[in-house]
């Protein structure tokens, strides 16, 4: 009976220790995140760039590369706080995404959150929308590849930027147009 007994609580604990891992090890919300980046952008000047992503997603990661790439970096950190949120991922590794992330996409995408990835979007420190990855044609830019998407993208840019200049567009065009 003490075998009994000592095997039931050692399990409880293990179960108890488990769950408490599981919860410290989660993400953190999409809306909590969302509410520290408009803490950061209320207090920096700056705008909230909002990138939804996976860990299955190549193009998610050339864009994560490509803002962090030595010559883009200032211009991205100096006008954005980056909120990366992951999103859709895999059966196996849903204990990656960040919970309410998906109500994110259908906030500021009239009510729809089917996507494809990455998708961004860029808020004011007010938390109004300014752009999203959309062109004209109503079709995710995601990670911009080509030279007419880079010009999207930086049509999207100098709208937002006040003092965007010609040098920063030629950087954001060496660094993200796909090298073929």
């Amino acid at each position: 009976m003490k075998i009994k007994t000592l095997v039931f609580f050692m399990t409880a604990l293990f179960a108890v220790n488990f769950q408490i891992m599981a919860q410290e090890s989660a993400p953190e919300s999409a809306q909590s995140l969302l509410e520290k980046a408009q803490v950061k952008a209320m207090q920096d000047g700056k705008f909230i760039f909002v990138k939804f992503e996976a860990s299955w997603c190549g193009w998610c990661h050339r864009m994560t590369k490509n803002m962090k790439a030595e010559s883009t970096k200032s211009f991205f950190e100096d006008n954005f706080i980056t909120l990366p949120l992951v999103v859709f991922e895999t059966k196996n590794n849903k204990n990656l995404e960040n919970s309410g992330a998906e109500d994110l996409i259908k906030k500021f995408n009239n009510g729809e959150s089917k996507v494809g990835l990455p998708f961004w979007f860029i808020l004011d420190k007010d938390l109004n929308l300014i752009t999203d990855s959309y062109d004209a044609n109503k079709q995710n830019l995601g990670c911009p590849a080509s030279e007419a998407e880079v010009v999207e993208f930086i049509k999207k840019l100098k709208h937002i930027i006040a003092d965007f200049s010609e040098t920063d567009a030629a950087m954001i065009t060496k660094q993200f147009v796909l090298k073929r």
